[in-house]
């Protein structure tokens, strides 16, 4: 299961900055990112090549974060495709409590990365493979 970190902050000039400093003088690579705005404070949501490095060079430089499993889901980039998944889960009442993604401009494959409420109430990735979906497994995602 992918390892998504997600750092809270403060909600000023600067503080996405200075995760991305220290991530890039860890030689760490963001591979995905999403930012919540909280008010006062926010959430940076990560995907990194070294979820665990990334994790600890942060929390040393005093950024509270975590990490937490996610699903990565991918799928040819066709038209359609994300209604088709998220009709899957409806269909056997899956919450999807956060979901964000991209596709890749190489091959054309559009990756997502996404939480669930209630993940035991199914295999995730025997529903998404009936539908030419595919959650990679850690090995998979870590070699993209």
């Amino acid at each position: 299961m992918a390892k998504q970190l997600t750092v809270f902050m403060e909600n000023r000039p600067g503080r996405v900055n200075s995760v991305c400093d220290i991530l890039e003088e860890q030689g760490l690579n963001i591979w995905a990112f999403t930012i919540q705005d909280r008010g006062d404070f926010g959430l940076m949501k990560l995907i990194v090549d070294k979820p665990d490095r990334a994790q600890l060079a942060l929390a040393d430089r005093g950024f509270a974060c975590a990490l937490k499993d996610v699903l990565a889901i991918i799928a040819p980039d066709k038209p359609g495709n994300l209604d088709r998944l998220t009709s899957a889960l409806l269909e056997k009442h899956v919450n999807i409590k956060d979901m964000y993604g991209f596709v890749s401009p190489n091959d054309r494959q559009g990756l997502c990365f996404m939480e669930f409420e209630n993940p035991d109430a199914v295999d995730i990735a025997e529903l998404v493979a009936q539908y030419d979906f595919r959650v990679l497994s850690n090995e998979e995602l870590y070699e993209l």
